[in-house]
């Protein structure tokens, strides 16, 4: 177990050594694993998307093995109901006969939640995650039960093009630090795939921190100073994102329904100071907030019919964006 003390040499060495681990498993994926990381260090969750057979479940499995973490796997299917997720009162009876309610933790009671093909589950069942993302906590009905500390939710999902999905709800997205995209490996890593996952030795990942170390390195980041100027330029980046902002460019004022709500601020700002860290800089620059940036708002600037008639993404008015944002 590495020393918990918080300092940036120990900040980086840990966050070294929890990729290390999810490389001993995950071939290639660098940009991915290193976004999934800049959310656990920033206390956020995370939302994968790409098509079955790429490692997501994979990666966050491996994740849960590299922490000494209490780890939960949900898989989200059509019949799945709430009370499934977060729990429920069950009559309880003693020993002298007597019967009381008694609240039955569900799988949503753990450090690290997988929750699996999340968009196969109905709109009802992914918002029972709503107040568990948000205030880390479950509602059933006149109590409330606080969830473990650090919780995280890390949910893949598939393309919504694909048969069988139900979009996730705004408020659902909004609650996620990062969507990552999982993008299909090169010749190289499907040739290293096929050897790793056709052969008899499976590789070991050691537990290289837990959550008392977890909680303390996102402590940490938020106490990264931020000039002025670089809380302007993220200010200015969100404005931006939404259509009825003056200096929006075009591609905003065409395509997108709704931009940013203040949590992707605070996605940005999280994010590059986790990256600014990771890098071995104790100031956070611009080029951290653009870095993260594409991760932070893609799932939060909503567009209309009209960009999906002509295949216009998130992605593309994400960089519009960045690309005619002044720095100073």
């Amino acid at each position: 177990m590495l020393d918990t003390d918080v300092s940036p040499r120990a900040f980086v060495d840990t966050a070294r050594a929890i990729e290390a681990e999810i490389g001993k498993v995950i071939v290639g994926q660098s940009q991915v694993i290193r976004g999934v990381l800049i959310c656990l260090l920033s206390g956020g969750h995370t939302l994968l998307e790409g098509v079955p057979g790429l490692g997501k479940t994979m990666l966050v499995r491996t994740l849960g093995r590299a922490l000494d973490l209490t780890f939960a796997r949900i898989q989200f299917t059509p019949d799945l109901m709430p009370a499934d997720i977060t729990g429920t009162n069950v009559i309880y009876e003693d020993d002298a006969g007597n019967r009381s309610f008694r609240f039955q933790q569900g799988p949503l009671f753990a450090n690290i939640v997988l929750a699996d093909e999340i968009n196969r589950a109905t709109p009802k069942t992914q918002s029972a995650l709503l107040e568990a993302m948000q205030e880390h906590r479950v509602t059933a009905g006149r109590g409330v039960h606080p969830l473990p500390e650090p919780f995280f939710v890390l949910a893949t999902q598939n393309p919504i093009e694909m048969e069988g999905t139900y979009p996730l709800p705004e408020a659902q997205l909004d609650r996620f630090l990062f969507k990552l995209y999982v993008p299909f490996p090169s010749a190289d890593e499907l040739r290293e795939i096929g050897k790793r996952t056709t052969s008899i030795q499976e590789p070991e990942v050691a537990a290289v921190a837990d959550g008392s170390t977890l909680l303390r390195m996102a402590a940490f980041c938020r106490e990264l100073p931020l000039a002025a100027p670089v809380m302007d330029f993220a200010v200015r980046l969100v404005m931006r994102t939404h259509p009825e902002e003056p200096t929006s460019p075009p591609l905003v004022k065409q395509y997108v329904r709704y931009g940013s709500s203040p949590r992707g601020l605070q996605a940005i700002v999280l994010g590059a100071k986790v990256r600014a860290l990771l890098e071995g800089r104790f100031n956070v620059a611009l080029e951290d907030l653009r870095a993260v940036a594409p991760a932070a708002l893609r799932h939060r600037a909503l567009l209309n019919f009209e960009a999906d008639a002509e295949g216009v993404t998130a992605d593309r008015v994400i960089a519009e964006v960045l690309d005619t944002t002044r720095e100073g």
